[in-house]
């Protein structure tokens, strides 16, 4: 039996296909409210309306999603890739037929705008049909025998079931990104999504079903990650962990996965630099450093966080940028604003926080500063000026419209204070001179480096960090090796 609304409306909006809103788990092909059928409640943090209520599981329910996926294993992992991929195929195309009310599902229950939430969709479809490509594609290699009348072959082989634990703000992509590379290289997934934004997770195990996924294949368990969760990291069936979300808990999860020995992709926090030297071309440098901040309402690991400014033309960087800032629209999602309400108010108290301690500590408040009157979990878009280096904001993920921007001199000397972090995700650098470019990219300790654009993430790059902004890579071809095993055969021909 399964939860489906015959009719899902706002005051704006009414899915054109109701039963992608689905309130019950995904389990071994069927869908379910667990033994005890608990349910807990989803809101739009737009409005804090309800939008509906999803099953919360036990952990005898997330010990079945595993006894489903390692009955299935063995079926999926003897499919032909080719079929692998034509269901993968066959996801991706549903995603897209689909995507007016993936999109709507999503900024309802995430916040985001409208035509981000769409964007997020494209983007999460990119992965599915990447990695159906490559699903297609033979892992393996020959090698030059060192042995005489002996063939030396490499093979890899899938890992088994492999646990993806999603975060809420992406809550589309993040799924797809992981999944599809389980499901290419032959494992079977079980799927615990943030109870924040559990409707995405759960309409995109509808589509799976309809695109054909043998009963177990892919599995969606809601409730409270303590719960689902902590059985998979004992279990030693689940052969593979990928994580993004905070650091704090990437690191309980290292810990966790340590007795099971499992393979870990963590894609955790960032604390991006930006960096604009005067040479850079200050109106291009102005429009990314907007895009690089504000996107997902700055609810990002990717989003810049410190901004690092060349004296020369730190004060024309600051009147252009707080005044591009001052101007962003911000309002309910659906009505496609700039900027969208915060996830919870545990969010809005750090901006909060962070805008304190560096007016405290003798920064300039240039736009912005407090909450904004469109609701409680909005805030409006920030920018402080002259921020201390012992300030909050230039050591914490703010995760949030705030801006921190302060001023340096010389090359050797912003490269030192972009790198002074625990954190390694992306770096933003602007300047024209290929050398510094190339001297800056060498130097920034950072799994990405954008020169002169924001937008540099995609299906087929590797996405991930250095230091303790994770482990391993998602996306390319980098991102399906977590959930394989090398295999090494050697042949006697004597």
């Amino acid at each position: 039996m399964s939860i489906v609304q015959t009719k899902f409306k706002t005051t704006q909006f009414e899915l054109s296909d109701p039963a992608l809103f689905r309130g019950f788990s995904y389990i071994g092909g069927r869908w379910t409210a667990g033994a005890a059928a608990q349910m807990f409640a989803v809101t739009n943090p737009a409005d804090g309306s309800h939008l509906g209520d999803v099953a919360s599981l036990s952990t005898d329910d997330s010990a079945a999603a595993v006894d489903a996926a390692q009955e299935a294993f063995g079926i999926w992992a003897s499919m032909l890739p080719q079929q692998r991929s034509a269901i993968l195929r066959r996801w991706f195309e549903l995603m897209l037929e689909h995507k007016e009310d993936l999109a709507h599902i999503m900024t309802l229950e995430q916040g985001k705008p409208i035509s981000e939430a769409r964007g997020e969709i494209d983007y999460g479809a990119s992965f599915v049909e990447f990695f159906a490509e490559e699903a297609k594609r033979p892992n393996i290699e020959s090698v030059t025998s060192h042995l005489p009348d002996a063939e030396v072959e490499i093979w890899r082989e899938p890992v088994g079931v492999a646990a993806l634990i999603t975060p809420w703000n992406f809550p589309s992509a993040m799924l797809t990104r992981k999944a599809a590379a389980a499901l290419a290289a032959g494992c079977t997934v079980v799927a615990h999504p943030s109870a924040e934004t559990p409707f995405s997770a759960l309409a995109l195990a509808e589509l799976a079903e309809r695109a054909g996924f043998p009963a177990g294949v892919f599995n969606v368990v809601t409730g409270a990650a303590p719960v689902v969760v902590e059985p998979w990291m004992k279990d030693k069936r689940v052969r593979a962990v990928s994580f993004t979300g905070s650091t704090e808990i990437g690191r309980l999860l290292y810990r966790q996965s340590a007795d099971t020995v499992k393979r870990l992709v963590l894609e955790l926090g960032g604390h991006a630099p930006f960096i604009l030297f005067a040479d850079a071309d200050l109106d291009q440098a102005v429009d990314e450093a907007i895009k690089a901040k504000f996107a997902t309402s700055g609810q990002d690991c990717l989003g810049a966080n410190r901004f690092f400014v060349e004296r020369p033309v730190y004060d024309a960087f600051c009147a252009r940028f707080s005044d591009a800032a001052s101007k962003l629209s911000v309002g309910v999602g659906l009505e496609d604003p700039d900027i969208g309400p915060l996830m919870n108010h545990k969010a809005v108290a750090k901006q909060e926080d962070h805008v304190a301690d560096a007016l405290a500590r003798g920064a300039r408040l240039l736009t912005g500063g407090k909450a904004h009157k469109a609701g409680p979990l909005f805030f409006e878009p920030t920018v402080l000026a002259d921020v201390s280096a012992d300030a909050l904001i230039m050591h914490e993920e703010t995760f949030g419209p705030v801006a921190a921007i302060a001023p340096f001199d010389s090359e050797k000397e912003v490269l030192q204070k972009a790198n002074d972090t625990e954190y390694g995700l992306v770096a933003y650098l602007h300047t024209q001179d290929p050398r510094r470019i190339y001297r800056a990219s060498r130097t920034l300790q950072f799994g990405m480096v954008a020169v002169n654009r924001t937008k540099v993430t995609g299906a087929p790059i590797p996405f991930g960090g250095m230091k303790q902004s994770g482990l391993e890579r998602e996306g390319s071809r980098l991102g399906m090796e977590a959930f394989t095993e090398v295999k090494y055969v050697c042949r006697d021909w004597a």
